[in-house]
C-alpha cells in the first residue's frame, strides 16, 4: 500500500504498488476520529453474527420437542454451522481484500436472514443442516472474528491490542447474550418466533452498514487512528491466480512451514473445542440433565457473556504490555483445570461455586483471541495477518464442530457428559504447554 499526506476525499488512489514512501503529516482533525464509528458499526455486527450462529444451542431441546429428532442429528447440524463459520473466514478475509468490507457484511446479513426465516417452514432434519448449517454458518463466517482483524489493522495504527479486544468481546457476548431470549421465545412463543426474530434482526443491520463502514480510511480522506500519514489501499489486482480463494490459499501455503502457525493453528482449535463446541452448543442441555431449568441455564451464558466483555478487553489491553505466548499459556492452562469441575458444581439450583466457575469461565472465555492475532501479526506481517488469523480461526470452529458432535455422541453413548468435560480439559492443558513453549520471534510487527 502507499501512503500519501492529507489528501481530500474522492482524491484519486495511489501507486499501488505494495510499498510505503515518506510522506508529510496530515492535517489535524478535531472531534472523533471515524475509526470509532467504524468500529462501532462493526461490533453491532459481530454481536449479532454471533447470537445468530449461537442461537442453535437454545434451540436443539425444542426442535428434539416438536419434531422428535435424535441429539445426534441436532448436535450434527451445529458441527455444519460451526464448521463452515470458521472455515469461511479466510476466504472471507480474501473476499473483503477483494470486493470491500461493505459489499461482503451486507451480503452475508442477507443469507443469515434467509437461512434464519425460511427455518420457519422446515419438515425435515436435512433442511436444519441447510438452513441453519449452510447458510447461517457461511453468512455468520463471513463476519466472523477475521471482520476485526481486517478492521484494526485497516483502521487503526494503535491501540490495535485494545480495538481486537473490544471485537472479541463483541463476538463472544453475542454468542450469549441473546440465549436467554430466544430460550424463553421458544419456551413461550416457539422456536419459530425466535427464528423469525433472528431473521428481523440480520435484514435490519444492512442500512447501518451500508452507511457507517468503509473499506478504508483513505476512502474517507482520513490517515488511521494513531498516524498522520493517510494510507492508500493496495491495488486490486484481477489477472490470474488473484481470485479471493486463491489468494487464501497460498497464504495457507506461504505459512504452512512456519512452526507457529501450526501452534496457533492448534491450540485455537482447542479454544474452539472448550468454547463454542462444548460450553456453547451442550451447557443448556448439560445443565438440564442435572435438573436445572433451561432458562435458567441461558441465563448463567449470558453472564459468562458479561464477564468476557471485562476479560477480552483487559485481554487486549495485556497484549500491548505482556509477551502474548504467555498469556496464552495462562489462559489455557487455568481454563482446563477449571473444565475438569463441571460436573462436580452443576445441580438443580445456582450454588456459589457453580457461579464462580461462570465468573471465571466467562473472564477467560475468549481472552485467547487479541494475543493469538498479536502472534499472527507478529510472526507473519500486517498485511498477510488477516487471512492467516482466517486460517486460525478456521481451525478454530473445526475444533468447535468436532466438540459438538463428540459431546452430543458421548451424551447419548454414556447418559451423562462427564467425558466430553473431561477431554476438554485435557486438551486445554496441552494447548497450554505448546503456548509455553512456542519459539518467540524477535522482529518487530510489520
Amino acid at each position: 500500500m502507499s501512503i500519501r499526506p492529507g489528501a481530500p476525499p474522492g482524491a484519486p488512489p495511489g501507486d499501488g504498488t505494495g510499498h510505503q514512501r515518506a510522506t508529510e503529516s496530515a492535517p489535524r482533525r478535531s472531534g472523533v476520529h471515524r475509526a470509532w464509528f467504524v468500529a462501532a458499526a462493526v461490533v453491532s455486527a459481530l454481536i449479532a453474527a454471533a447470537g445468530f450462529r449461537s442461537s442453535t444451542g437454545a434451540l436443539i431441546e425444542p426442535l428434539e420437542a416438536t419434531f422428535g429428532w435424535s441429539r445426534t442429528t441436532t448436535s450434527g447440524a451445529v458441527t455444519v454451522n460451526l464448521v463452515l463459520f470458521g472455515v469461511t473466514a479466510p476466504f472471507a478475509a480474501a473476499l473483503m481484500d477483494r470486493f470491500g468490507i461493505r459489499r461482503v457484511l451486507s451480503v452475508a446479513l442477507v443469507l443469515v436472514s434467509l437461512g434464519s426465516g425460511l427455518t420457519i417452514w422446515m419438515t425435515a432434519p436435512w433442511q436444519l443442516w441447510i438452513l441453519w448449517g449452510l447458510l447461517v454458518g457461511v453468512g455468520t463466517g463471513a463476519m466472523a472474528l477475521v471482520l476485526g482483524s481486517i478492521v484494526a489493522n485497516r483502521w487503526f495504527q494503535t491501540r490495535r491490542g485494545l480495538v481486537t479486544g473490544v471485537f472479541s468481546a463483541a463476538s463472544s457476548t453475542g454468542q450469549l447474550v441473546f440465549l436467554p431470549a430466544i430460550a424463553t421465545l421458544a419456551e413461550g412463543p416457539g422456536w419459530r418466533y425466535a427464528a423469525g426474530l433472528t431473521s428481523v434482526a440480520a435484514l435490519a443491520l444492512v442500512p447501518i452498514i451500508v452507511g457507517v463502514v468503509r473499506d478504508w480510511p483513505a476512502d474517507v480522506g482520513v490517515p488511521p487512528y494513531g498516524s498522520d500519514a493517510i494510507v492508500e489501499p493496495p491495488a486490486r489486482h484481477t489477472g490470474r491466480g488473484s481470485s479471493p480463494a486463491a489468494r487464501a490459499i497460498q497464504v495457507l501455503r506461504e505459512a504452512g512451514p512456519v512452526p507457529a502457525f501450526w501452534v496457533l493453528a492448534g491450540t485455537f482449535f482447542v479454544c474452539g473445542w472448550s468454547t463454542n463446541g462444548l460450553i456453547g452448543t451442550h451447557f443448556i442441555p448439560a445443565a438440564h440433565d442435572h435438573g436445572m431449568p433451561a432458562k435458567t441455564a441461558a441465563s448463567l451464558l449470558a453472564l459468562i457473556g458479561i464477564f468476557d466483555i471485562l476479560g477480552t478487553v483487559a485481554s487486549g489491553w495485556l497484549t500491548d504490555r505482556v509477551d502474548p505466548r504467555l498469556l496464552l499459556a495462562v489462559y489455557y492452562a487455568l481454563r482446563g483445570l477449571s473444565l475438569l469441575v463441571v460436573p462436580a458444581v452443576l445441580g438443580p439450583d445456582v450454588q456459589p461455586s457453580l457461579f464462580l466457575f461462570i465468573v471465571f469461565y466467562g473472564l477467560d472465555w475468549v481472552a485467547t483471541v487479541p494475543p493469538t492475532m498479536a502472534l499472527c501479526r507478529i510472526h507473519f506481517g500486517l498485511e498477510r495477518s488477516s487471512v492467516v488469523f482466517g486460517w486460525v480461526f478456521a481451525s478454530h470452529m473445526v475444533g468447535a464442530g468436532i466438540a459438538a458432535a463428540y459431546a452430543g455422541w458421548m451424551r447419548e453413548s454414556t447418559g451423562d457428559y462427564f467425558a466430553a468435560w473431561l477431554t476438554a480439559g485435557g486438551l486445554c492443558v496441552l494447548a497450554a504447554a505448546a503456548c509455553y513453549v512456542m519459539p518467540r520471534r524477535r522482529e518487530p510487527i510489520g
